[in-house]
């Protein structure tokens, strides 16, 4: 992914309620970022109410800080009958814009439901 020229799904900025005795931000908090941003995309996709079911390849690059503007880039990667896998990319934005480090990334898989929580098609509206 290439953040550049894409805008992302979600931005936002981490509280001191969401720092760790370390001085960086939890990663559950993190997680929880990319999840929000994620189902939007599989939402928008499914052209309706979805469910995380799995999270593969989640990786730590590096610490997201107290000052830091965080952009979560999302896309949908792959489609199946029922399912979504959406590539998440999340980018630091430190040094009042001057910096930007990439802090982590992941594949989100994602359930088209229906009204009783069953899977459904994706394609089916």
């Amino acid at each position: 992914m290439t953040h550049d020229l894409r805008i992302p799904t979600l931005r936002v900025v981490p509280g001191p309620t969401d720092i760790n005795a370390n001085g960086h931000i939890f990663g559950g908090w993190v997680l929880s970022q990319m999840d929000i941003a994620a189902g939007i995309v599989a939402s928008r996709r499914a052209r309706g109410s979805v469910a995380t079911v799995a999270i593969e390849g989640m990786e730590f690059i590096a610490p997201i800080h107290l000052r830091d503007i965080i952009s979560v880039y999302a896309e949908v990667a792959h489609v199946g009958r029922t399912s979504m896998r959406i590539k998440i990319e999340v980018i630091a934005s430190r040094d009042r814009g001057e910096t930007e480090v990439k802090v982590t990334e992941g594949v989100f898989t994602f359930v088209a439901i229906d009204g009783e929580a069953r899977p459904r098609p994706v394609d089916e509206a």
